[in-house]
């Protein structure tokens, strides 16, 4: 089992851009629709207009989580899908006969988000984008365990996640929704929400659930729940939450 400490969050979904309208969220969850966009006025409007939606969304959470004056924290960006969008939009010029263009082939790979982030910030630190199915949260949260356990004093874990293109809705396990968040890790602390992770095999049904897991993983912070089990690709994930 391992366990990190929460010590700071943010999130953003269409219709939840604050602390408090997540917080009363997690007593009633819905599943969040919409195409606004966040402002990400940390960024000026020259590089903004190179940011999609998806990486608005996770890089406003990440500023908003990090803070303006801090650096140098090894970051964790987890999406299960990544900026599907932007690779149909390069299939789909090899389809025509176009050439594909070198922007959109640059900011399609899983971790163009991330290296736009520490551009954006100016950081030189350690950076990893990761994808790990249904499983994307419980691999990340075991990247960001390594990370402290070498020495980071805390680790900026991001979950990102979009709907998928229609022409991919056939291959959807769970719910599409659009959103972000961003905890700020540290090593167990009392004076922060502990979660623990711990893992088995498990030949059982994937469970189901009405919200895409990387979302329902922030509901189950945020609505004090002691304990979240689910199954998924032959594997039970059992988070606990410290009073």
């Amino acid at each position: 089992m391992i366990g990190l400490s929460v010590k700071e969050w943010a999130a953003w979904a269409p219709g939840l851009v604050d602390q408090a309208a997540w917080s009363a969220w997690a007593q009633a969850p819905w599943l969040p629709t919409g195409d606004e966009t966040p402002a990400l006025s940390e960024v000026p409007a020259m590089q903004r207009r190179r940011i999609e939606r998806l990486g608005r969304m996770a890089i406003q959470t990440a500023f908003w989580c990090q803070g303006a004056e801090e650096g140098g924290v090894p970051m964790v960006f987890a999406s299960r899908h990544g900026d599907v969008a932007r690779s149909m939009e390069l299939l789909e010029a090899l389809v025509a006969g176009d050439s594909p263009s070198p922007t959109t082939f640059g900011l399609s790979v899983h971790n163009a988000i991330a290296a736009l982030y520490s551009i954006l910030r100016g950081e030189r630190g350690n950076y990893v984008a990761t994808a790990g199915g249904m499983a994307t949260v419980e691999t990340a949260f075991i990247e960001a365990a390594a990370l402290l356990a070498d020495g980071a004093p805390e680790v900026l874990l991001v979950v990102y996640d979009a709907p998928l293109p229609p022409v991919y809705a056939g291959f959807a396990d769970e719910p599409d929704a659009g959103f972000a968040w961003c905890w700020r890790l540290v090593a167990t602390d009392p004076a922060f929400p502990t979660l623990r992770l711990a893992w088995a095999a498990d030949e059982g049904d994937d469970t189901p659930a009405p919200l895409p897991h990387g979302l329902d993983m922030l509901r189950f912070l945020l609505a004090r729940e002691p304990r979240l089990t689910w199954c998924g690709d032959g594997v039970r994930w059992q988070w606990r939450r410290d009073a």
